[in-house]
């Protein structure tokens, strides 16, 4: 086990020239190939210079590189406009498919009492190690998987052995990783690189890695300079944790909006072209909830919002249950087989509660306070609050309005808030 290179800091930027050095670098330590499969993440990563790490690779690998495979996880596949802005000159027949239903193996299962003992007793299945079938049957000798570290709000810190083991996983797999995550709780886990779905993910590399070719793993820790450019600040590519570890390490520090001090009253504008359902919306929750106070009130305008799930089914079980928190989600768990099938809408479910903690007052365009309260949510009368929080006056951060201080967030998918105490253990 090994890291092959290493190098970043908070105020690191490197070229594309020393990208291209770093890389091949790393390369050349691991010695001649003869068939290397890429799994770098999908156009929804597009900042992560993922892309341009991947073509790289293919420069670096030629012939040899035989596979691309981006880790889609449940998403749509990416169109050849994607493909060629995020890929560059990477030969477009080199790309497959990932379908999470069908082109699966299992390579074994984290066993039910490992589960328990990481959920504290919340969640007692097994755990199947689900990746696609081209990893292990393709016949590599190599699978690069490149990535970003960053906060995440399922795992804790995104990638290592998560873009393996969900973004090439199974239904299964994503559904009970992503609910693990939240009966844990979002708040203990976001921005920490050791979580419960974490240790799952490190068991599955452990016991079931073998089955396939070596893994290594090239990491970027992408920030913005003071210009406002996204640079890379870290690069690292090994085959073990501490590749991982230093990447989690370095993006705690480039990555999270860390606050001086918590928010007792926060707005959030949701953009009516982006954000149509509380199934988006709800960033405004789990990506501020961190920074929120006890008692706090989170206030989200949420003018285009006029549904709760992207489809039928989903609405119809957010309306059924509302984001009602852990303890009565578990509960609804284990008496409606439709919900035990939707793991993901269950996770939802708690990802946006406050558990209590603090008041999630909803302001939408196209929901009315009947719909509102039954989800477990306090109304806003979407005039009267944009009338008085007005998004075309406000600037993002700390604003004083009406002799009150307020925190401002324009737009809640651009990162993540956090109060600084909350790291100090």
């Amino acid at each position: 086990m090994s890291l092959f290179f290493s190098a970043g800091s908070p105020t690191t930027e490197m070229s594309p020239a020393e990208l291209r050095a770093n890389l091949f670098t790393a390369l050349e330590r691991l010695g001649d190939r003869k068939k290397v499969l890429a799994v770098p993440p999908d156009f929804t990563r597009m900042h992560s210079q993922s892309g341009v790490l991947t073509e790289l690779a293919w420069e670096f690998y030629g012939d040899r590189m035989t596979d691309v495979l981006p880790a889609l996880g449940t998403h749509k596949a990416m169109t050849d406009v994607e493909i060629s802005t995020m890929f560059g000159a990477t030969p477009r027949g080199l790309f497959r498919v990932h379908d999470w239903r069908n082109d699966i193996v299992t390579l074994g299962e984290v066993p039910s009492e490992f589960m328990l003992e990481v959920s504290e007793g919340k969640l007692d299945y097994a755990w199947p190690a689900q990746v696609n079938k081209l990893l292990r049957d393709g016949g590599h000798d190599l699978i690069l998987s490149i990535g970003q570290v960053v906060p995440h709000e399922v795992v804790g810190m995104a990638n290592g052995s998560k873009n393996i083991f969900v973004g090439t996983g199974g239904v299964q797999g994503i559904h009970r990783s992503h609910f693990l995550g939240a009966v844990y709780g979002m708040e203990r886990m976001m921005g920490r690189a050791d979580t419960p779905v974490r240790r799952v993910l490190n068991y599955a590399s452990e016991h079931f890695g073998k089955l396939m070719p070596q893994i290594v793993y090239v990491q970027t820790v992408v920030g913005k300079n003071d210009a406002g450019k996204l640079v890379v600040r870290g690069m690292y590519v090994g085959d073990d944790r501490e590749c991982f570890e230093k990447a989690a390490e370095l993006s705690l520090k480039v990555n999270f909006l860390m606050m001086d001090r918590e928010i007792k009253k926060a707005v959030v504008f949701l953009d009516p072209h982006e954000f149509k359902s509380t199934w988006l919306g709800n960033k405004s929750v789990y990506r501020t909830r961190m920074a929120l106070a006890d008692d706090a009130e989170l206030i989200v305008l949420a003018p285009g919002v006029h549904e709760f799930g992207e489809d039928k089914a989903i609405d119809t079980l957010i309306r059924k249950y509302g984001y009602c928190g852990t303890p009565e989600t578990l509960a609804a768990v284990k008496t409606d087989p439709e919900l035990a099938r939707n793991l993901s809408a269950a996770a939802h479910l708690i990802h946006g509660s406050s558990e209590g903690r603090f008041k999630i007052r909803y302001c939408p365009g196209g929901l009315t306070r009947q719909e509102i309260e039954a989800a477990h949510f306090e109304y806003g009368d979407l005039a009267e609050y944009t009338a008085k929080y007005d998004p075309e006056t406000l600037k993002d951060g700390w604003n004083v309005v009406d002799g009150e201080e307020i925190f401002y967030i324009s737009n809640p998918g651009l990162g993540l808030w956090a109060y600084k105490g909350r790291f100090n253990d």
